[in-house]
């Protein structure tokens, strides 16, 4: 097969991406990856092991000369998100990612790239085959399921791994040592829908929205982007509070931790209603166009007839719902009082759906803390259960703590300082990062988090800019250089 990123530097880095692309690994379907992973590693030489959750862990002995050095984990996680845009025929589970070079980037066809963390996993790869490194002892821990419920991280147990250092490599800006990140929660909530005929001399007409650019749910909240299924609630909530119309159908957003681009929903009205309903739509849906002109230019409302549905959702229950979406709670909460320009609280509504007389919505909640993240996950339990529906909360994990005082956050400033020629940008994230879950099972650790720059993560627009790999590559292989005596 030929390489499309054959021609990047640094080669090893970019061959292992490539290589993971051609293996399919969404979020609970990594076998294929974990089986790479090791076999990879029993070629090296290199004692692999896999523990009691899938998690895989490599470990390599240090170069002449640096066996005084402190053991350092490698760590990044092998899953990554599924997203394609409507138009792309791809299975997740079957097909590879086709990375393409797009000038100065490298971005995917249609689908997410899965540079989160597949970049992060391939610069590992590269330190554990290659020859010409100084470093001490090395162990690679590379978890599963992060991005769905971060269930490697949590099934880590204490006792596997020796090192107490730990470079996360799941960032996505060069110029930042990331060093504390946000704890999340889901809230799972469930409504009944029971449904009944389609009313007499009713017409069907489909609703679909679209064109939006999603995003990642933490470090995306803060840009005003419109979320598909708030603006599915917002239609839905203009047309059945004031016409006859019914609900038949509902499907917006797909994963919990991706703002949702497009959805869809399907509703009756009498026939002498129709254009009551055409024009109430195409009112609405021009103001929110307005309103989302900067941050979501390319939104798109379509109304258009379709075939008469069997049966739609009984009108109080319908009603029930959609006012339980309109009011909940999504984007940004509260800015960090510590940290400028950083979120501290927020919530997704990531998907709604009807499904044989059930509707589903998944929400999930980040915050720095942890009181915060548990109070606006029981408002939005709250808004479901009011509407006569269950909630749940599941998936729960707590922050990492920033530590400015970490030794090893000192020796990254000064390597950073030395090989790139000016200041590391210490920050924190308000997306999810395993370091904080690690450091439960491993209390003495000291982590930093750090990698190239990656935009728009969780939607089809991913990209990774190529420059900032070989930069992420060479500040990597200075920190190996300095990591402090035991």
């Amino acid at each position: 097969m030929t390489r499309v990123l054959a021609s990047l530097q640094p080669e090893p880095v970019w061959r292992h991406f490539e290589a993971i692309c051609a293996i399919p690994h969404p979020s609970r379907h990594e076998e294929a990856i974990r089986r790479h992973l090791i076999e990879l590693g029993t070629r090296l030489g290199l004692s692999t092991t896999v523990d009691a959750v899938g998690n895989v862990i490599i470990s390599k002995p240090p170069t002449s000369g640096m066996e005084d050095r402190q053991p350092l984990c490698l760590q990044a996680h092998m899953d990554m998100v599924p997203q394609r845009r409507p138009d792309v025929v791809h299975d997740f589970l079957t097909d590879p990612i086709r990375p393409q070079l797009c000038g100065d980037v490298v971005k995917a066809t249609g689908t997410t790239l899965g540079a989160d963390n597949g970049i992060g996993l391939a610069a590992i790869l590269a330190v554990l085959e290659a020859t010409d490194l100084s470093h001490g002892p090395l162990e690679a821990l590379i978890t599963v399921n992060e991005e769905a419920g971060m269930t490697g991280a949590k099934g880590l147990v204490p006792g596997l791994l020796q090192s107490r250092l730990m470079l996360n490599l799941d960032g996505e800006n060069e110029v930042e040592l990331c060093i504390g990140c946000a704890g999340a929660l889901d809230t799972l909530a469930s409504l009944p829908t029971p449904e009944e005929p389609v009313p007499v001399g009713h017409v069907a007409f489909e609703l679909e929205v679209g064109g939006l650019r999603g995003g990642h749910s933490g470090i995306d909240i803060n840009l005003g982007r419109a979320n598909a299924v708030v603006v599915i609630a917002r239609l839905l909530w203009q047309v059945l509070r004031v016409l006859p119309a019914r609900l038949a159908a509902l499907e917006a957003g797909s994963l919990r931790n991706a703002i949702p681009r497009e959805g869809r929903a399907v509703l009756t009205v009498p026939a002498e209603k129709a254009e009551d309903l055409v024009r109430r739509v195409e009112a609405e849906a021009a103001t929110i166009g307005s309103e989302f002109a900067h941050a979501d230019p390319a939104i798109r409302v379509s109304l258009q007839p379709c075939e008469l549905p069997a049966t739609v959702v009984e009108s109080e229950a319908a009603g029930r719902l959609v006012q339980a979406l309109f009011a909940c709670p999504n984007g940004m909460m509260y800015m960090s009082p510590e940290v400028p320009g950083l979120v501290e609280t927020s919530s997704n509504l990531g998907v709604a759906r009807l499904d044989g007389g059930t509707a589903s919505v998944v929400t999930l909640q980040r915050s720095a803390v942890d009181s915060r993240k548990e109070e606006l996950a029981g408002r939005i339990a709250s808004v479901f259960r009011l509407a006569g529906g269950t909630a749940e909360h599941a998936n729960g994990y707590s922050g990492w703590r920033p530590n400015a005082a970490s030794p090893l956050l000192a020796v990254m400033k000064r390597t950073f300082a030395e090989v790139m020629g000016r200041e590391a940008e210490v920050t924190a994230t308000h997306g999810g990062l395993e370091c904080g879950i690690i450091m439960g099972a491993y209390p003495d650790l000291d982590a930093v988090s750090l990698g190239p720059t990656i935009r728009f993560p969780h939607s089809p627009d991913e990209e990774v800019d190529i420059a900032s790999v070989g930069r992420f590559w060479t500040y990597l292989r200075a920190v190996l250089e300095r990591v402090p005596r035991t």
